[in-house]
């Protein structure tokens, strides 16, 4: 009879012991999902341009007590994984995270820059922040050059998805007074 291999599954104390232990470099681009140690594309210009553009859209318009946008940043979901989203909107906490990552409570908005991870993006991540509350997600699908918004959060993913266009104006459900151009993200 033949066995089947386990796939051994890392706490985020594991993972954060190898980081701390040189296992894992200050430079590798990798994120704790479920688990499993995930190798993140290499950033390249236009990735960076457009997570550059909404930093920009929302450090410029928020009030400093209001929200903190921060990019590349990890957000610990539950002691099995740990994404590092291109831009996330916290609550403003006065020690700005030093004292803990930010959780699920402390997310506003997640979103997630693709050019060329489009489907892993929207299957495994969207998936991941659904299941742990993320109220709001945006999915910055450049190929198609839309925004697909990820609302209503639930176990089984997001029950509500809507799709913006060039033309179209977005706002986040935590601050729907401001009003986003798809333009302005998209370039």
């Amino acid at each position: 009879m033949a066995a089947e291999p386990i796939r051994r599954r890392f706490t985020t104390a594991e993972y954060h012991a190898m980081a701390e232990s040189g296992i894992l470099a200050p430079d590798d681009r990798v994120e704790l999902i479920e688990g499993e140690i995930w190798r993140m594309s290499p950033i390249g210009p236009l990735h960076v341009s457009r997570v550059t553009r909404l930093s920009y859209a929302f450090t410029g318009r928020l009030k400093r007590e209001e929200a903190l946008a921060v990019s590349h940043s990890p957000i610990h979901l539950d002691d099995f994984s740990e994404p590092e989203p291109d831009l996330a909107l916290l609550r403003f906490r006065e020690d700005f995270y030093a004292s803990a990552l930010p959780a699920p409570e402390d997310v506003l908005l997640v979103v997630e820059v693709s050019d060329t991870t489009v489907h892993y993006d929207r299957r495994v991540k969207m998936d991941l922040y659904a299941r742990h509350g993320i109220a709001e997600a945006w999915l910055c699908n450049l190929p198609r050059a839309t925004v697909e918004v990820y609302r209503d959060p639930s176990p089984e993913g997001y029950g509500q998805i809507l799709t913006f266009r060039r033309g179209d104006r977005l706002s986040p459900l935590a601050f729907p007074g401001l009003v986003i151009e798809v333009e302005a993200i998209l370039g």
